[in-house]
């Protein structure tokens, strides 16, 4: 407000001409990865104040504490909200500027001999051939060693989720 104050109008008005120019489909899907990062973020924050609550169970405890916390967990939640409305705008102009693109077939991206009735055989392409045919059977299969890693580190993450969960019962029927 103040910075605004101190300058024309006009001045502002352009600058901001200025940014709307720049800001292009590129520049907002890096906003949008952003968003989400600050989202997770947020949400990291939210658990971590749940945990760090205690319940109503006849446990005293003290009314300034637990109304500071449930003042941040309310504001957390309000910037969560906040957070995702800018997700669904920034989401929605990017289908806006994507709306009148053509997706390329992925045939022309893929590097072919014709047989067209051209007869000169060319060395050069087809040893690309070659090469680009190897490469695809190479990422092949380092994307399916990769499948079996992600389903390999599930299973451990669900082995580990069960563990903790189990800790947890534990602990609690101790108290």
């Amino acid at each position: 407000p103040l910075a605004g104050a101190a300058m024309p109008p006009g001045a502002f008005s352009g600058t901001q001409a200025q940014a709307a120019r720049e800001v292009n489909t590129a520049s907002l899907c890096r906003i949008g990865q952003e968003t989400v990062q600050d989202i997770v973020f947020r949400t990291m924050e939210i658990f971590q104040l749940l945990r760090n609550m205690q319940l109503p169970n006849g446990v005293t405890y003290h009314t300034g504490t637990y109304q500071d916390r449930l003042g941040k967990l309310q504001e957390h939640l309000r910037q969560l909200s906040i957070l995702f409305r800018k997700l669904r705008l920034v989401y929605d102009k990017c289908n806006e500027n994507c709306a009148g693109l053509d997706p390329v077939p992925i045939e022309q991206l893929i590097p072919y001999v014709e047989e067209d009735g051209s007869k000169h055989d060319d060395r050069g392409a087809a040893s690309q051939l070659r090469f680009a045919t190897e490469e695809r059977r190479e990422i092949l299969e380092v994307n399916k060693k990769l499948k079996q890693k992600n389903q390999q580190l599930k299973q451990i993450m669900d082995q580990l989720r069960n563990l903790i969960w189990d800790i947890n019962a534990m602990l609690a029927m101790r108290n």
